[in-house]
């Protein structure tokens, strides 16, 4: 892999945030998803895997 090419993570909501706290809906907001099998590919950077170990029950992590 060359220097210039960033790690990412594909991040899929995969339950409702319906009935979750205000913070944990809007780690999910963040994280750039809305419903449920939307899927996000971002950066892996320490901010990123903050706010997906914030709410881990609520997603699914594939790194790519």
């Amino acid at each position: 892999m060359a220097k210039n090419e960033a790690k990412t993570l594909k991040v899929t909501l995969i339950k409702s945030v319906f009935g979750h706290t205000k913070a944990h809906r809007a780690t999910v907001r963040g994280l750039g998803l809305r419903k449920i099998r939307d899927t996000a590919i971002l950066k892996d950077t320490p901010e990123v895997r903050g706010m997906i170990s914030a709410s881990t029950h609520l997603l699914k992590v594939e790194e790519g």
